[in-house]
């Protein structure tokens, strides 16, 4: 194995807690520290491995940080590497370029912080000879518009040349267009592996995928929010003796989250949802890679009980924590209750279910209601903070249209739950 390095990207140390439900103390401070915990992972990663180096693909911040703490957190760890005789190469993105304390930070001499202009670094002592090159360009200001591929020098003949680019590729996503480029075009480059950031989604060729270079977005090693869902992970390459590269996925996140689907269909009683919690939580806790599961329950279903289940969210909350503290690393980030009541006429004399019907049709389905909904959407629109408004109303009119029907037939039929008498609730 002739060099061996851990390509990491989108770290956003001490980044702030996006989600509005963390109100659980214990969680905030799980979720506030993980960005750290994960960084830890990598440096940990690349000791345990005897890596030869570790290269950063920009955004080590979020944006305008001003506390030295996360500077020196960031230096401690690079030293730790220095102190094991494994290089750093780093590259500034979009949210580096904002940062005021990007500039004042000292790092140790191994670490390679690549300008705003480009370099190619030659890497001495590869063993076998292997000639190893390190080509470097970073965000010098907050927005760049036009891809930075021409402004990088020609891969070196004969060379492993190794690419570090901070990049929306073909503007992935919801993500801005930063330095955009396409992937065929870096594959053409001549380099053999483009080590990528800024997109938070893992992207990597399939094993045994034929390509003139490898190109490979890490995603952020550490979600963030149920937006950011998943286990995340960095990448451990090694360059072979024969030039060959394997790549290898390795998971970083320390709190992974999860969308957790709850089928509470045909239910009838608090025990029957009690049960379905467990099974779903249970199954999602197995399946989950990270030291902690943190879980988004989606209570949904067809059941004659789900004007109860409306009626009392509190309960559903109290029923799910209770589940999840019996779960190793398992926490309740929100719940969300769909429930619906099996579609049947209403009963003679109920007179609920008949303004339940009413409601749907005459209120929710008419022409005027949709047309109302215009100036309740703008507003909304300008009240939600910007980091949740694509999550709750999606990233286009039509989008949000649907978001907020679905809202108003959600608090509708939370409405009509508590206008039913309690006394009619049956056994717990």
């Amino acid at each position: 194995m002739a060099y061996r390095f851990v390509h990491a990207a989108d770290i956003h140390l001490d980044s702030p807690l996006k989600s509005l439900a963390l109100r659980d103390p214990a969680l905030a401070e799980l979720i506030g520290t993980a960005t750290r915990q994960a960084f830890v992972a990598v440096v940990d990663l690349c000791l345990d491995e005897r890596v030869d180096a570790l290269m950063l693909g920009g955004d080590l911040y979020d944006g305008e940080q001003t506390s030295m703490k996360t500077a020196r957190f960031l230096a401690e760890q690079l030293r730790r590497l220095d102190e094991a005789g494994i290089r750093a190469f780093v590259i500034r993105g979009n949210h580096d370029a904002l940062s005021k304390i990007t500039r004042e930070l000292v790092l140790p001499d191994s670490v390679k912080l690549f300008g705003g202009w480009a370099e190619a670094v030659a890497v001495d002592g590869v063993a076998g000879g292997l000639d190893i090159r390190v080509h470097g360009l970073s965000f010098a200001q907050p927005h760049a518009p036009d891809s930075f591929l021409p402004r990088y020098k020609a891969p070196v003949e004969g060379a492993v040349n190794i690419g570090l680019m901070h990049t929306s590729l073909e503007s992935h996503g919801a993500h801005a267009r930063y330095a955009p480029c396409s992937t065929a075009e870096l594959q053409a480059s001549g380099f053999s592996y483009w080590a990528l950031g800024h997109i938070h989604s893992r992207h990597a060729p399939p094993p045994g995928s034929p390509r003139a270079a490898t190109v490979v977005m890490p995603g952020i090693p550490q979600g963030r929010d149920i937006n950011e869902a998943g286990p995340k992970s960095v990448t451990l390459v090694t360059v072979r003796d024969d030039r060959t590269l394997l790549v290898e996925a390795r998971v970083t996140s320390v709190a992974q989250f999860e969308r957790v689907p709850v089928d509470l269909g045909g239910v009838e009683d608090w025990r029957a949802v009690l049960d379905r919690i467990t099974r779903a939580l249970g199954a999602a806790r197995d399946g989950a890679v990270s030291p902690h599961l943190v879980a988004r329950l989606e209570i949904a279903g067809a059941t004659p009980f789900a004007w109860q289940i409306r009626r009392d969210p509190d309960r559903v909350r109290a029923e799910a924590a209770f589940v999840a503290g019996g779960l190793p690393g398992t926490w309740i980030e929100s719940v969300e209750v769909a429930v619906s009541s099996p579609d049947a006429a209403p009963a003679a004399g109920d007179a609920v279910a008949e303004l339940a019907e009413l409601v749907g049709t005459a209120v929710l389905g008419s022409e005027a209601f949709r047309i109302g909904m215009g100036p309740v959407l703008e507003e909304l629109t300008r009240k939600l903070p910007r980091e949740c408004r694509d999550a709750v109303l999606g990233t286009d009119a039509a989008a949000g249209e649907a978001a907020l029907a679905r809202l108003f037939a959600e608090g509708a039929e939370d409405v009509m739950a508590r206008l039913r008498d309690p006394a009619d609730a049956g056994p717990a």
